[in-house]
């Protein structure tokens, strides 16, 4: 008896040394996870684990890389998961995407470019109460926000100075596409500066979404074949894929009297408006990044339960060769030289700075 006495004390003994190891190790475990969230800057933010939805027409080019970057960055910094959805330039499969993510529950819709057609979709998404932020499409639901640059200012900002530059009077070519948003209302201020020039002449005017830059280039210099030097003064372009492909047919072929305005910005077309070699001499824009940020901020407003516009417009830049260092700079580093680029504050709100660091 005394030796199973014995016996059984050692064996409790064990297992309470047993249980507070794993007592011990349960906690050294829980801690480490947490350190780890910690470390990630996600355990203590509200909108953790919040699932967002981002669903482009396209992702051409490097303005889209860099929006998209913005809508990642802003994403994690607020703890939340992104995934993406392309279309491929479809609108009908991008409207399709929107009905997918509605029915996957995603907690925030974010949209890219896209027309009417998203509009049945973002009802539906607003009557299920899952938070829509649109940019750049002409789709307006109440309870949904639609953010947009300042289109009509940005074609200004580049028409004038290409008023100046030419003297008031000359030949143009316009790259454009129909059937976006963004280039409907840049359309509208070219058409109102041409009826307002009339000693400046539209001589061709072409575009196309699928692979511009390249497509622009190919008949840029097919047009340039057919107006010899000094028939053509300046190229008005309405995206920057556009102003890339033009340029580089004109840099191509030597034709340096020609000069070129764009709409849109990144560190691709700013190192080649930087390069005084090159025709592309200016470009209106917004940071494409902030775009991003501000498109999520204003659907972690939602989340919150902030109230929120159901219109947002965005204030362009005018940014010109003239104004840029002669080293070649990146887009982080424009704000030094252009005021009102990047750093933008707008979509943030007071509940945000506690989070946003």
């Amino acid at each position: 008896m005394r030796f199973g006495r014995k016996r059984n004390a050692a064996l409790l003994s064990l297992f309470l040394v047993l249980a507070l190891l794993a007592s011990a190790c349960g906690q050294k475990n829980a801690s480490t996870v947490g350190g780890e969230a910690d470390a990630a800057g996600n355990a203590d933010k509200p909108l953790a684990g919040k699932r967002v939805a981002l669903i482009m027409e396209f992702n051409t080019g490097t303005f889209s890389q860099q929006y998209v970057q913005g809508v990642t960055e802003e994403v994690e910094k607020f703890g939340g998961k992104l995934t993406k959805f392309v279309a491929g330039n479809d609108k009908a499969k991008m409207a399709s995407l929107l009905d997918s993510a509605i029915t996957q529950r995603f907690d925030l819709i974010l949209t890219d470019h896209g027309d009417q057609l998203l509009q049945p979709g973002v009802q539906k998404a607003v009557s299920q109460k899952i938070p829509v932020v649109v940019f750049d499409a002409d789709v307006h639901v109440a309870g949904a926000t639609t953010l947009s640059q300042d289109d009509r200012k940005m074609a200004e900002l580049t028409l004038e100075q290409m008023k100046k530059d030419i003297g008031g009077k000359g030949n143009i070519v316009k790259v454009w596409v129909a059937g976006f948003a963004p280039m409907e209302r840049r359309q509208t201020a070219y058409s109102k500066f041409m009826q307002e020039n009339p000693d400046i002449k539209e001589i061709a005017t072409f575009g196309t979404a699928q692979n511009p830059a390249l497509d622009t280039q190919t008949q840029m210099e097919a047009i340039l074949k057919q107006y010899p030097k000094g028939q053509i003064s300046a190229v008005w372009t309405a995206w920057d894929e556009f102003a890339k492909g033009a340029a580089r047919a004109i840099q191509q072929a030597g034709r340096d009297e020609i000069k070129v305005y764009g709409i849109d910005m990144s560190d691709e077309d700013l190192q080649m408006i930087q390069d005084p070699k090159n025709p592309w001499v200016a470009s209106a824009a917004v940071d494409p990044k902030d775009i991003g940020r501000i498109q999520v901020r204003y659907g972690y407003q939602k989340l919150h339960g902030d109230k929120t516009e159901d219109e947002v417009v965005l204030e362009p830049v005018y940014v010109s060769r003239d104004a840029l260092p002669q080293e070649q700079i990146s887009t982080t580093e424009l704000s030094k030289y252009v005021k009102g680029w990047g750093e933008s504050k707008q979509g943030l709100a007071d509940w945000m700075a506690e989070y946003g660091k």
